[in-house]
């Protein structure tokens, strides 16, 4: 009987208790948002619940994209606008966030009023799959694998220099350029690639030094042959950052040499250098890889 007793008890007490915690988790405000609309860490979006970026996180992520005052940065899922507050109130840019939920949306654009910073903060209501960010200079999301793999064809008709920083998730087989951690939270970084694939006959401006280099390339990955005279050989610590080539190779006098230069088109400006001397070279692609 005493044993009965006891277990009613306890059994009362958990129910007080759970049913108390239930009230209490009912009327204990949201840690964000204001008196108009209280978003929950993990509330349920269109695509993605919303969970909010850490602070600092944010900071690594706009410094590892070099954001400054020149800058048009594109939140794509922009939640409470946090992204591109910091993005105008820290670095001067532009900013844009395009966010698919109506009391968002308009939490994020009283936010950025209260920031200071409403002259430089556009929050647009909407579908990121359907809104224009080609304008974009940066672009930051936080949204999931298959929808960052969905925009990756988006992305990649971007201007060649555009960065794309993600909280959390990659872009599948597209190697991201730099990896951060910050909070135990990873993001990482990619710079739009230029096309640099295809037949490429270099030539020095001011001498007879020609070459000729056939390059293939695997978004930003860049591989392939240079030809000078009779000898091929493979290109070296070759890079592509948005329209940036650079690679080295061995000349026919067993010297190491670069080229650095800017690809424009079909056409390519830069330097032939060694360790002591450099000269201006041109480039022309004359045919396709395929």
């Amino acid at each position: 009987m005493i044993r009965t007793t006891i277990r009613l008890a306890c059994l009362a007490l958990a129910v007080l208790t759970a049913s108390a915690w239930a009230q209490t988790a009912t009327i204990v405000p949201s840690d964000f948002g204001d008196e108009f609309y209280r978003p929950r860490s993990g509330q349920a979006g269109k695509d993605v619940v919303w969970v909010p970026t850490p602070d600092a996180l944010v900071t690594r992520m706009l410094q590892a994209a070099k954001v400054t005052d020149k800058d048009v940065v594109y939140d794509l899922g922009a939640g409470d606008g946090k992204i591109p507050i910091a993005a105008a109130r820290d670095f001067k840019a532009r900013a844009v966030g395009i966010e698919y939920n109506p009391e968002m949306a308009a939490l994020a654009r009283r936010n950025a009023d209260r920031a200071g910073v409403a002259d430089r903060v556009k929050i647009v209501t909407g579908d990121i799959f359907e809104q224009n960010f080609s304008e974009a200079t940066v672009v930051t999301l936080y949204l999931l694998p298959d929808l960052n793999y969905k925009l990756r064809p988006i992305i990649l008709k971007m201007k060649p220099g555009t960065r794309v920083v993600s909280h959390q998730f990659n872009m599948r087989d597209w190697d991201a350029d730099e990896v951060l951690t910050e909070s135990y939270r990873d993001a990482y970084l990619w710079i739009v690639p230029g096309d640099a694939s295809g037949r490429w006959t270099f030539q020095e401006q001011r001498g007879e030094w020609v070459a000729t280099a056939d390059i293939s390339q695997s978004f930003q990955r860049i591989g392939g042959y240079i030809t000078i005279g009779s000898k091929s050989q493979p290109l070296l610590s070759s890079t592509l950052s948005g329209n940036n080539l650079a690679f080295f190779f061995t000349d026919a006098d067993g010297i190491s040499r670069s080229i650095r230069g800017t690809i424009d088109g079909d056409r390519f400006d830069g330097w032939l250098r060694n360790a002591t001397h450099e000269t201006r070279v041109s480039g022309q692609r004359t045919a396709a890889i395929r």
